[in-house]
């Protein structure tokens, strides 16, 4: 709003030298503010009836089968209505507040009921729930008050309208901004625990096959190898001879699948010498040559140190069995409070978080720490994967 005063260059005869008064102007921000209080009315009368009809419908219906699901729906359509008042508020009243972050969706909840249990626990849509209860009556007064002014209280309707529609500011700002960091950070890290499980629970039954396919077959064989060659060792001596030297050879055997099988749920090298020795380990084991460059002044705490090896040994996996490169690089690196790490190869590439090479599992991973993880693989090559992790410092004695 802007107000212009006027001045006559001379007093005329027998007037004092106080400014007139001041003469408002109707700009268009005031006639924005008077259009948003005059929609305020229809708007938080369409609102209401909303809230009382589904929400509470939904909410009586709890005792069914039904009335769960209704009262969620209920509750995301109230979110779309406060984005659309968003919307509103940023075109009339220019409140420019960021959009509450998206629920995730069914895959990445972990299924319908917990999708259902985010829905109905949704702070974003609660408070859009409180905003529309108290728009009701603020409606009808700023309504009103703006209608009447239009042809009653026309000289000072401008600061009328600006007082009220900074009472709407306020309220848009209170009921509808996104939520706190934390609160948004608790909301993400919630969503993200259902793939932290999942990961975990496939690691598990991959241990399981493992020991039950490779070591505790071979060990049984070895048991029965045994007891055979028990038997013949009076009767025929050179028999079991032989056979206790195969059962040697089913020990060393077994005892390289269980240290493969160790390495894969946590090396000792990395326990003993951390990342350098750890990674220049696995780049070893790679069938494509690969320079591996650690620059870190100390070690980060051991989980921390723990993604980020398997991090790198699953993308160097993928190197060996998917690129088709004939050199790879890792380097991994502090910058401030993050872990960076950046794997290079010069193959084909194309790697996509979709391609089925477990670059989405890494993503997800990742993220379950506040973490980050990129591709860059256009076809043709190269291929740089950086990913980022929070830097945690390790506890004192801890190894």
């Amino acid at each position: 709003m802007t107000e212009g005063f006027s001045r006559p260059d001379r007093a005329p005869e027998g007037a004092d030298d106080r400014l007139p008064p001041a003469r408002v102007a109707y700009d268009p921000h005031t006639w924005r503010e008077i259009a948003h209080l005059l929609a305020n009315l229809p708007l938080a009368l369409f609102g209401f009836v909303y809230v009382v009809t589904v929400l509470w419908t939904g909410f009586w219906l709890t005792v069914t089968v039904i009335g769960f699901p209704l009262l969620a729906a209920g509750l995301m359509g109230a979110r779309l209505w406060g984005r659309l008042e968003r919307r509103r508020a940023r075109a009339l009243l220019g409140v420019h507040i960021d959009e509450p972050s998206p629920l995730p969706g069914r895959e990445a909840a972990g299924g319908l009921l917990p999708k259902l249990w985010m829905v109905l626990k949704d702070p974003v849509a609660w408070r859009t729930v409180l905003y529309d209860f108290i728009r009701l009556p603020w409606g009808i007064l700023t309504f009103t008050v703006t209608l009447t002014s239009l042809f009653v209280l026309w000289p000072v309707l401008p600061f009328i309208a600006r007082g009220l529609a900074n009472a709407d500011r306020a309220m848009v700002r209170g009921l509808l901004s996104p939520s706190d960091e934390l609160e948004r950070r608790i909301a993400e890290l919630e969503s993200d625990r259902g793939v932290v499980v999942d990961t975990a629970n496939a690691d598990l039954r991959r241990i399981e096959r493992d020991l039950h396919d490779g070591a505790q077959a071979r060990l049984v064989n070895l048991a029965m190898g045994l007891g055979l060659a028990k038997e013949k060792l009076l009767e025929d001596p050179d028999t079991a001879a032989e056979m206790v030297a195969e059962a040697h050879g089913e020990v060393k055997l077994a005892l390289r699948e269980l240290r493969d099988l160790a390495r894969g749920i946590h090396p000792a090298v990395l326990t003993d010498r951390g990342l350098d020795a750890a990674l220049s380990a696995v780049a070893s084991r790679c069938t494509v040559p690969v320079k591996v460059t650690v620059d870190l002044g100390s070690r980060p705490a051991a989980a921390i140190e723990g993604i980020a090896y398997f991090t790198v040994s699953e993308l160097l996996q993928n190197i060996s069995k998917h690129s088709g490169a004939k050199t790879a690089s890792v380097e991994v690196w502090r910058s401030d409070s993050r872990l960076l790490i950046q794997v290079e190869d010069d193959g084909r590439g194309g790697a996509r978080l979709d391609g089925g090479s477990g670059m989405r599992g890494l993503a997800d991973r990742l993220d379950a720490v506040d973490g980050l993880f990129v591709i860059d693989s256009p076809q043709g090559g190269p291929t740089v994967v950086t990913a980022e992790l929070p830097w945690r410092d390790r506890p004192a004695g801890e190894r």
